[in-house]
C-alpha cells in the first residue's frame, strides 16, 4: 500500500515529465499535484517548480552525479528561444548561389551565421534540435532518479545535501547547517526567518518553507502555523501555541510545576487551621494575586495572564518570574520554600546569569527564543529586582500565604553615588527638537511624534503615562474661563497606585489633538461623547472609526530615530548630547519650566 508521501513523490515527477516535454504549466499543476479546491496560483506553481528542481538536482548530487544535478536545473525553453535558421538550400536560394559548389555554399552560410556549425547547419531547427536533446536527456535523469530507492530526509542531514546550492550556502554560512536547525530557526524567528539570513528574501524563503513542509512527516520536525504567515495575520491564540507549557525556561504563563515544586505543600506555607488564610493553592496563583493587586483599575483576572500590563505590572511580573524560574530549575524548590540562605544565593545570581537564561530584549513572549534576562544587572538593577521581590514577600505574609519573608533579615546592596551627567537636556535643545519636527513632512507618523514630545514636556509624564492617556481624562475650563481661548484644561492622571492627580495642559496642545481628530472624520471637540477611549496619541489613519493607541516602545523608537536625524549637520559635542537625550531628560525640562506643575 503506497504512502502518501509515495504518492507525492510520484506526483512530482509525473508533474516535471509534462514541464520537461512542454505541457503547459497550469495545465500540468491541475492534473497532478492541485489539491480539492485550491487554484494553480501561478506564483505557488513557480515556486513549487523551484524547490522540485533544487530537490531533485540534489538527489543527483547525493550520488555523486555534478552533470546530472545541472543538466536537471537546466530550462529546455531557453533552447527553443533561439532565431531558426534557414536551411542551407533555403540559404542559397535566397542568396543566388544555386550555381555554386557545395563547398562554397557552406563558407557562405557559415559567414552569414557564425557558430551554427557547418556540417549539420543544413538548417533543420538547430536550436530545436538542442532542445530535443536535451529534454531526452532530462527524461532520462528523471527515470534513473525515479528508479533509485526513495531516500528520505532526516533531521541531521547538511542542507546542502537537499537544497540549491547557493541557497543552503547562505544558509550555512548563517549558522543553520542541518535541517534540524533550519527548522528550529523558523520556528524561533516565525514569519520573517530569512531576515537574519543574507541573501535570502522573501521568495527563496517561501521556497525553503514549502519544502520543509512537503517533509514534515519524514523529518519529524514540524514548521508550526506562526511561521507561515505575516505576524499582522496572526491571532493571540495561535502565537500563543507556538511554544508549549513545560518545566522550562518558560514565562510565567508557560510554565508547568510539578506538585512538588508549584508550592502547593511549600515549607513556609500557612497552616489550613489560621483564619483568614489566603485562597491561593499555589506559588503562581498567588504571584498573580500580587500583581492583580497591584493594579487594581487595570481589569486583571487571576485565573489567566492577560496579554496587556502596566509599565509596573511587566516590571514586577519579569522580577517574581525570574525568581520562581530559578527557584525550581536552580535551586530545586518552590516559591514558598526559599529560605534567608536562598536570597543571598539569587543576589549572586542577579550578578551574572548563565548565557542560556540569557537573550535579546525583542524576543517576545510567545517566542521560543524568549528568555528571562538580558545579560547581567547592574547595581542599581540587583537593588531594585530585590526591593521588589521584597515587597511580593511581605504581600504574601500579610495576605496569609506565607508565614515569613525570606527577605525580611536580607539587607539592600548599598549603591554608590553616581555623578550627575551635565549633558543632560536643556529647553534649547528641545526647541531645536521641535523646529527639526516642524521641517519634516506634514505625515501623521510625524504630528503623533511631536505631539508626544509637547506633551511629556509641558506634563512631565513618563512614556507608559502618556501613551495611556485618553480624551475623557481631559477636563475642560470652568464656564467662567472659557471666554479666553488660552485657558488651561486640566489633565487627570492615575498612578500605579491608584492615586489620582490634575495637571494642567495648554489650550494649544488640545487644539492640536482637536484638529487631529476632526481630520480623520471624529468628532472636533475633544470632551465628545463619541471620542471616549481615543488615546492622545492614537495611531490615526483613514478610514478607522477606532485607532489603536501608541505603544510605549513604538514611542521609545520612534523618539530615538528622531534625534538619530536631529544630530546630524550639528557640531561633534551637540551631536553626542542630542543623541543621548531621552523623555527623563524632556521630564527634566518640563519640571523646570513649571515648578509644581506635577504636583497632586
Amino acid at each position: 500500500m503506497k504512502t502518501h508521501r509515495q504518492r507525492l513523490q510520484r506526483a512530482h515527477f509525473a508533474f516535471m515529465r509534462a514541464l520537461i516535454q512542454g505541457l503547459d504549466a497550469r495545465a500540468s499543476w491541475d492534473r497532478y499535484l492541485r489539491l480539492e479546491g485550491e487554484s494553480a496560483d501561478m506564483r505557488n506553481v513557480r515556486r513549487t517548480i523551484g524547490w522540485m528542481r533544487d530537490a531533485f538536482a540534489a538527489a543527483a548530487r547525493r550520488e555523486r552525479r555534478p552533470g546530472t544535478a545541472r543538466l536537471i536545473l537546466l530550462d529546455p525553453e531557453r533552447f527553443a528561444s533561439s532565431p531558426k535558421l534557414p536551411t542551407l538550400e533555403d540559404f542559397a536560394r535566397e542568396q543566388g548561389l544555386e550555381d555554386f559548389s557545395h563547398a562554397e555554399q557552406i563558407e557562405a552560410y557559415e559567414a552569414a551565421h557564425p557558430g551554427a556549425g557547418p556540417s549539420d547547419g543544413v538548417g533543420q531547427g538547430v536550436a530545436s534540435s538542442r532542445r530535443a536533446r536535451v529534454v531526452q536527456r532530462q527524461l532520462e535523469a528523471l527515470r534513473w532518479l525515479e528508479d533509485l530507492t526513495a531516500e528520505d530526509p532526516r533531521p541531521d542531514d547538511p542542507v546542502s545535501a537537499w537544497l540549491n546550492p547557493l541557497l543552503a550556502g547562505r544558509l550555512e554560512r548563517s549558522g543553520l547547517r542541518t535541517l534540524r536547525e533550519l527548522v528550529e530557526h523558523v520556528n524561533q524567528s516565525g514569519a520573517r526567518w530569512w531576515v537574519r539570513v543574507p541573501g535570502i528574501g522573501a521568495h527563496k524563503a517561501a521556497r525553503v518553507a514549502e519544502w520543509l513542509q512537503a517533509n514534515e512527516q519524514a523529518l519529524g520536525l514540524r514548521v508550526g502555523r506562526h511561521a507561515l504567515r505575516k505576524r499582522s495575520q496572526l491571532a493571540f491564540d495561535e502565537l500563543h501555541a507556538a511554544v508549549q507549557p513545560a518545566m522550562e525556561l518558560r514565562p510565567l504563563e508557560k510554565l508547568m510545576l510539578p506538585p512538588s515544586l508549584d508550592g502547593s505543600r511549600g515549607a513556609f506555607r500557612c497552616a489550613p487551621s489560621i483564619e483568614g488564610k489566603s485562597p491561593e493553592s499555589n506559588d503562581v496563583e498567588a504571584v498573580l494575586e500580587w500583581l492583580h493587586s497591584r493594579g487594581a483599575s487595570s481589569g486583571l483576572e487571576i485565573s489567566s495572564m492577560p496579554p496587556v500590563l502596566s509599565a509596573t505590572q511587566r516590571s514586577y511580573r519579569k522580577e517574581a518570574e525570574r525568581l520562581l524560574l530559578w527557584a525550581t530549575l536552580e535551586r530545586g524548590k518552590p516559591l514558598s520554600s526559599l529560605t534567608a540562605d536562598d536570597v543571598g544565593a539569587y543576589a549572586d545570581f542577579l550578578v551574572s546569569p548563565p548565557a542560556a537564561w540569557c537573550g535579546p530584549r525583542h524576543h517576545q513572549r510567545w517566542s521560543p527564543m524568549w528568555r528571562p534576562f538580558e545579560g547581567a544587572l547592574s547595581p542599581s538593577a540587583r537593588r531594585q529586582a530585590l526591593v521588589i521581590l521584597r515587597s511580593l514577600f511581605s504581600h504574601l505574609v500579610h495576605r496569609g500565604y506565607l508565614t515569613c519573608s525570606p527577605f525580611a533579615t536580607h539587607a539592600l546592596p548599598v549603591i554608590p553615588p553616581v555623578a550627575v551627567q551635565s549633558d543632560q537636556a536643556d529647553p534649547m535643545q528641545w526647541d531645536h527638537l521641535d523646529r527639526q519636527l516642524g521641517l519634516q513632512s506634514d505625515e501623521e507618523a510625524v504630528r503623533r511624534l511631536r505631539r508626544a514630545l509637547r506633551w511629556i514636556r509641558a506634563t512631565g509624564l513618563r512614556i507608559g503615562e502618556v501613551v495611556s492617556l485618553r480624551c475623557e481624562d481631559l477636563i475642560p475650563p470652568r464656564v467662567e474661563e472659557t471666554a479666553d481661548a488660552e485657558t488651561a484644561w486640566l489633565l487627570e492622571v492615575k498612578d500605579a497606585a491608584g492615586m489620582t492627580r490634575r495637571l494642567p495642559i495648554a489650550a494649544a496642545h488640545v487644539r492640536e489633538l482637536e484638529e487631529e481628530l476632526a481630520r480623520h472624520g471624529l468628532e472636533p471637540h475633544v470632551d465628545a461623547q463619541s471620542n471616549r477611549g481615543i488615546a492622545v496619541l492614537a495611531r490615526f489613519a483613514a478610514g478607522v472609526p477606532r485607532p489603536p493607541p501608541w505603544s510605549a516602545s513604538g514611542l521609545h523608537k520612534a523618539m530615538k530615530r528622531f534625534l538619530l536625524q536631529a544630530a546630524q549637520g550639528l557640531d561633534e559635542a551637540q551631536a553626542a548630547q542630542v543623541r543621548r537625550l531621552n523623555t527623563h531628560d524632556l521630564r527634566r525640562v518640563a519640571r523646570r519650566a513649571t515648578p509644581g506643575s506635577a504636583a497632586a
